[in-house]
C-alpha cells in the first residue's frame, strides 16, 4: 500500500482502528463484536428473521461494523424501541432524516477532526493522495453488498455523464480543474489522486450537505440508458411520466432528500412512505453499520415519523406534546411558552448555543448601483462608525434577555481558531467615534431632524431589507434604528420575500442588507474559508464580486478593493496548501482582514436554539451545539444513539 513507502514529505493516517484517535472525541476504534453476548437485534425483525425474510444481525452487520462507546461519550447504553415522531412544515423537509442521521464517509468528531464512519479508514499522503477503505461485508439497506463498484458507478456513469451531470463532477474533486485520477484496488479499497494538494476533498465528505462518491449501483443500472434493456426502461419512463432516461435516473436517485422509498440508503433509517404524504415513516435499516459496546445495533429507535404541517403551528403542537424531538421551526422567541407548557406536557425543553458567526449581521452592499451610495458602503470609516453606534449590549439584555455574546462576524469560543481580540474588535458602543468618523469622511452637513447629508444633498436615509422571516429580525433592528438616529443615520427596516430579496441584492438596488454571519463559526484549519472571500453571488456584502469568482470571470465584477482581492488570493493559498499549518496561518490572516474592514457587521452571537424532546428520550445532550455545517444540526449528536427509556415486555 503506497500509504506505507517510505520518502513521503508528509503523510497523515487516520486509521479508526489506530490507538492515537482514542482521544478524539467519541469516535472510538473499531473492534470486533463484544465476545460475551454477540451482536443484539431489535425485536422489531423478530419475525422477518424467523421467517428467512432477514438473515441474522450478525450477518447484516460489516465485519468491522463501527463501535460507538456510550459510557465513553458520557451517555447511557440503550434499548431498542419506539418511535421518534417529529413535525416539519414541507415535504422537502425529508432531508432532514439525512441530515440528522449523519451518516457519511467521514465525519466530523466532538473535537471537529474528521473521523471514518462508513470508512473503516483513509489514508492521506501529501495532501493530494487518498486511500478510502470500506468496511467488508458492509450492505446497503436492501442488502445489497456496498462495495468499490458503487463508486464506481457514480464517477463514470454519472458524475461524467453528460445528461446526468451537466456541470460535469463536483468543484471538490476538481481542484485547479483537475479531475482526480481514481484506482480501484479491490472491492473495499479506492484511491483518489491528483498532482497538486486538495485540501476540500474530505471536509466536502463530511459536510452536511456531502459530496457523494457513490450511489446504490445494482439499484440504479435500470434507470441507466448504458445498463438498462431498452424497452423496459422506455416503459419506466412512460410510467414515471417524465421525459427521458435522465430525468427518470434523476428522479430515483435523490440521496439527500429521500424521496424514493426503493432507493437503498446506508442512513440509519429508510424512507417507507412515497410521495405526496402527510406523514412520512422511516424504518430502522437493517444493515445500519453501527453497534453500542454491547453489541446492539443501531439506531435504538425502531422508527421516526414526520408529520407535515404549517410550519407556524410547530411551536404550539411541540407544546402539545406532538413531537419527541424537535428542533426545526422553533426558535428562541418561543422558549417561555415551551418551557412553560414543558410543566404540564412529558416535554422538556433544552437550549443549545448557535453557530453562526453572527445571528444578526448588517451586510453594506459593496456592488449597490448607485455610485454614492456604493462608494460610502467602501468606505471603511463608515462601515465602522455604522458598527460602533450600535449597543450590542443593549440588544443582547433586551432580545436575548443577557444569554447571547456581543461578537463581530467570526469564529466562535468553541472553534481552535477563536481569537478573542478579533470578536471584540469595533464592536463597542461609542456614539461619539462613529460622530467623528462621519465629520471625517465629510457627512457634517445635516438637515432640521439631524439626518446627515451626503454629498449630493439627499439625506443619510436608507432602507436595511431583509427576508421578514423572524420577529426578532424585526426586534433587533428597531433598537439599531434608534442607535444610528442618534448619530445621524435614519433607517427604514423592510422586509420582502427571499427570492425577491436575493434578485434585489444582485442587482445593486439594495443599499444594505440584514442576514446572518458566517454560516458556520465552528472552523477548524482543514475547513474551507470561501466564506470570508468574494466566491459566490451569494454572499450579500459583495454579490457581483463573488459572481466573478464563481464564473471565472465571466460575468459580475472584479473586486475593486485592495484588501477584497488579498482575501482572495489567500483563499486560493488555501486550496493548495500542504500542511495544517499552513492552512491554520491562512485562516488566521482572512479572519483579521474581515473584523477590521467590518465587510459583514456582526451584532450578536451565541444566541440559544431550543430543543424540545419528550421527558424519557436519552441521550440528548443538554447542552449542544446547533449549526448545519459541520455536523448536521442535530447530526453529530447521533439521533441513532437516542432511545427511549420506556421497558417493553419483549426487553424486561
Amino acid at each position: 500500500m503506497s500509504g506505507h513507502k517510505p520518502g513521503h514529505t508528509r503523510r497523515e493516517v487516520l486509521i479508526l482502528g489506530a490507538a492515537a484517535l482514542a482521544p478524539a472525541g467519541w469516535a472510538r476504534p473499531a473492534r470486533a463484536l463484544p465476545p460475551a453476548g454477540g451482536a443484539i437485534d431489535s425485536p422489531y425483525f423478530a419475525e422477518r428473521v424467523k421467517s428467512g425474510a432477514l438473515p441474522r444481525v450478525a450477518e447484516r452487520l460489516p465485519n468491522v461494523p463501527r463501535v460507538i462507546e456510550m459510557a465513553w461519550r458520557a451517555r447511557l447504553p440503550g434499548r431498542h424501541g419506539g418511535d421518534i415522531r417529529m413535525l416539519m412544515g414541507d415535504q422537502r423537509d425529508l432531508r432532514m432524516m439525512t441530515l440528522y442521521g449523519y451518516t457519511r464517509l467521514i465525519v466530523y468528531d466532538d473535537d471537529l477532526e474528521l473521523v471514518p464512519d462508513v470508512l473503516e479508514s483513509f489514508d492521506v499522503q501529501e495532501g493530494r493522495v487518498f486511500t478510502l477503505r470500506l468496511r467488508a461485508g458492509h450492505r446497503w439497506s436492501d442488502g445489497s453488498p456496498f462495495t468499490t463498484e458503487d463508486f464506481r458507478y457514480w464517477w463514470e456513469d454519472v458524475a461524467n455523464n453528460a445528461r446526468l451531470s451537466p456541470g460535469g463532477p463536483p468543484q471538490a474533486l476538481l481542484p485547479g480543474g483537475e479531475p482526480p485520477r481514481i484506482e480501484i484496488l479491490s472491492e473495499t479499497e479506492i484511491r483518489y489522486s491528483w498532482t497538486t494538494p486538495n485540501p476540500t476533498f474530505l471536509p466536502a465528505l463530511a459536510d452536511a450537505q456531502p459530496t457523494y462518491l457513490f450511489m446504490p449501483s445494482r439499484y440504479l443500472k435500470q434507470f441507466h440508458e448504458r445498463y438498462a434493456d431498452r424497452r423496459a426502461l422506455k416503459a419506466k419512463i412512460a410510467e414515471n411520466r417524465v421525459r427521458d432516461w435522465g430525468a427518470l435516473h434523476e428522479r430515483k436517485s435523490r440521496m439527500y432528500r429521500p424521496e424514493n422509498p426503493d432507493l437503498p440508503t446506508l442512513e440509519p433509517w429508510r424512507n417507507t412512505t412515497p410521495l405526496p404524504a402527510e406523514q412520512f415513516v422511516f424504518e430502522r435499516n437493517p444493515y445500519f453499520h453501527r453497534i453500542d459496546e454491547n453489541g446492539r445495533q443501531l439506531p435504538y429507535a425502531d422508527r421516526v415519523t414526520l408529520t407535515i404541517g404549517t410550519s407556524a403551528l410547530v411551536p404550539a403542537k411541540t407544546a402539545a406534546g406532538e413531537s419527541d424531538l424537535q428542533a426545526r421551526y422553533l426558535r428562541f422567541d418561543n422558549y417561555t411558552f415551551l418551557k412553560d407548557a414543558s410543566k404540564r406536557m412529558n416535554i422538556e425543553v433544552k437550549l443549545w448555543k448557535r453557530a453562526e458567526g453572527s445571528y444578526f449581521a448588517l451586510l453594506p452592499n459593496l456592488n449597490a448601483i448607485d455610485p454614492v451610495w456604493r462608494d460610502l458602503n467602501r468606505d471603511l470609516r463608515y462601515r465602522r462608525a455604522l458598527s460602533v453606534a450600535i449597543n450590542r449590549e443593549d440588544v443582547n439584555k433586551v432580545i436575548f434577555f443577557g444569554l447571547a455574546r456581543v461578537s463581530g462576524n467570526t469564529a466562535l469560543p468553541e472553534s481552535p481558531l477563536y481569537d478573542a481580540r478579533l470578536a471584540a474588535l469595533w464592536t463597542q458602543h461609542d456614539p461619539a467615534l462613529a460622530n467623528r468618523l462621519l465629520d471625517e469622511i465629510g457627512l457634517t452637513r445635516r438637515d432640521d431632524d439631524g439626518v446627515r447629508l451626503l454629498p449630493d444633498g439627499r439625506r443619510l436615509e436608507f432602507s436595511i431589507e431583509t427576508a421578514g422571516e423572524n420577529t426578532e429580525e424585526t426586534d433587533i433592528l428597531d433598537l439599531v434604528k434608534q442607535d444610528f438616529f442618534a448619530v445621524g443615520i435614519k433607517i427604514y427596516p423592510r422586509s420582502t420575500q427571499r427570492d425577491v430579496f436575493r434578485r434585489r441584492i444582485l442587482a445593486g438596488q439594495t443599499v444594505m442588507s440584514a442576514w446572518a454571519g458566517m454560516d458556520n463559526a465552528l472552523v477548524t484549519p482543514d475547513m474551507e474559508p470561501d466564506a470570508l472571500a468574494p466566491t459566490s453571488p451569494a454572499q450579500y456584502q459583495w454579490p457581483r464580486w463573488g459572481q466573478f469568482f464563481e464564473s471565472n470571470g465571466r460575468e459580475g465584477e472584479r473586486p475593486a478593493l485592495a484588501e477584497a482581492n488579498g482575501l482572495v488570493r489567500l483563499y486560493q493559498q488555501w486550496r493548495i496548501s500542504v500542511t495544517r499549518q499552513e492552512r491554520r496561518k491562512i485562516w488566521q490572516e482572512m479572519l483579521a482582514i474581515n473584523a477590521d474592514q467590518l465587510f459583514t457587521i456582526g451584532v450578536i452571537n451565541g444566541t440559544l436554539q431550543p430543543i424540545v424532546t419528550a421527558r424519557d428520550l436519552r441521550n440528548v445532550p443538554n447542552e449542544g451545539l446547533y449549526s448545519f455545517e459541520p455536523g448536521a444540526f442535530l447530526g453529530r449528536y447521533m439521533p441513532d444513539a437516542f432511545w427511549f427509556d420506556r421497558k417493553t415486555e419483549a426487553e424486561g
